[in-house]
């Protein structure tokens, strides 16, 4: 029987390996336990794109890790979280344009599958924002304190509270308070070891250097998008969608239990609300209303119009079949939910009130991979 490989491709406040910590870690351990508990060899890898650069130069890594890995045979199958979904999505498509291939590479037809989780292919209102001066700011916050709040479990709260103060008056930021956020995050940054540190500072330049996903994720960005990268005939698309509860006074009361959930609970609210944003030219949602009946179907219940996982409207995350949907927030669904005393090693980066746990996350990755199975049958 072929080897199987599989490419994991992160988004948003996503990385390969900062300082140790893997943030595809627990999908990727989910992803080999169920290919062996089937009976099938699986390799398993995962992307070191730039977290926000352009989807064509993302998707010109991602091409050129499966030509260094891809062996001699074997199907693919392509998995991307948040802005990797259209990593993916572009790769696969019989109308890629990718910088440095001008020909289908010979490994195209072994594609398989393509899961997009969470994914915003309709576009997102948050992109919006973050390519204005403020928003850059907020993603340059956001990006150091999710990683620190995933390696270390929390971030220091003395210097944390200063910078969320400072992300919470965003709204009214001018030069002054956007120079004390830039100090505050790299006050933030210094209290890891040297090593993880220097890779994240190295990460948060990337950041700086390249913000061409930013734009191109935008509602009317993501209009041009659709209309160029068609779907693989071939091909098996499938997609996790979800949301988390739009923040009120309950999620506020619970959120004093925790010194950090009391923190980052202002935070999501903030990227909530802008990613509540309506477009009325350019909606983040599938044509004709169809969103409707296939969340229907799968929740029982229409979501509100704002429902999002607090980066992307749910209704953006639709493609393909729908092989998961439930309550989550953008990083429950990789594995980063409150695990508490009983399950250390799952840490929450910001405090949804979600409720996701582990329960719901391998049910996703069951259906997940019970796709890509499904996609190669032995």
């Amino acid at each position: 029987m072929p080897l199987s490989r599989v490419y994991l491709s992160p988004g948003l406040f996503g990385f390969e390996r900062v300082g140790s910590y893997d943030y595809f870690g627990h999908v990727e351990q989910g992803i080999r336990r169920r290919f062996a508990d089937a009976g099938r060899e699986v390799e398993v890898h995962v992307v070191d794109v730039h977290p926000t650069a352009s989807i064509r130069r993302r998707a010109a890594r991602l091409m050129a890790k499966i030509e260094g890995t891809l062996g001699d045979g074997g199907p693919i199958h392509l998995v991307g979280h948040s802005t990797g979904g259209l990593d993916a999505r572009l790769v696969a498509s019989p109308t890629f344009n990718v910088r440095g291939y001008r020909e289908t590479p010979p490994w195209h037809p072994r594609i398989r599958s393509v899961t997009a989780m969470n994914t915003p292919h309709y576009g997102t209102p948050l992109a919006s924002f973050f390519a204005t001066v403020s928003g850059q700011r907020l993603l340059y916050a956001l990006s150091a304190l999710t990683v620190i709040a995933l390696k270390l479990g929390a971030p220091p709260l003395a210097i944390s509270a200063s910078l969320v103060a400072a992300i919470g008056s965003l709204d009214h930021a001018l030069g002054v308070e956007l120079r004390v956020i830039d100090a505050l995050t790299d006050r933030v940054v210094r209290v890891l070891d040297n090593a993880s540190s220097n890779d994240l500072s190295a990460y948060l330049r990337l950041l700086r250097d390249d913000q061409g996903a930013i734009i191109q994720l935008s509602p009317e960005s993501m209009d041009l998008f659709q209309a160029g990268v068609e779907d693989n005939p071939e091909v098996f698309y499938q997609c996790s969608v979800s949301y988390a509860p739009s923040p009120g006074i309950v999620h506020f009361a619970r959120s004093l239990l925790s010194p950090w959930q009391n923190m980052s609970t202002p935070i999501f609210a903030t990227l909530h609300r802008v990613t509540s944003l309506e477009n009325g030219m350019y909606p983040c949602a599938p044509p004709q209303g169809a969103a409707d009946e296939i969340l229907l179907g799968k929740y029982g219940h229409v979501p509100p119009a704002a429902a999002s996982d607090g980066v992307v409207p749910v209704r953006s995350q639709l493609w393909g079949k729908v092989a998961w949907a439930g309550m989550g927030d953008h990083l429950d669904v990789v594995g980063h939910f409150g695990g508490g005393k009983k399950d250390p090693k799952h840490v929450d980066w910001l405090s949804s009130g979600s409720g996701f746990d582990l329960r719901r996350f391998d049910k996703m990755l069951d259906s997940i991979v019970g796709g890509m199975l499904e996609a190669d049958p032995a």
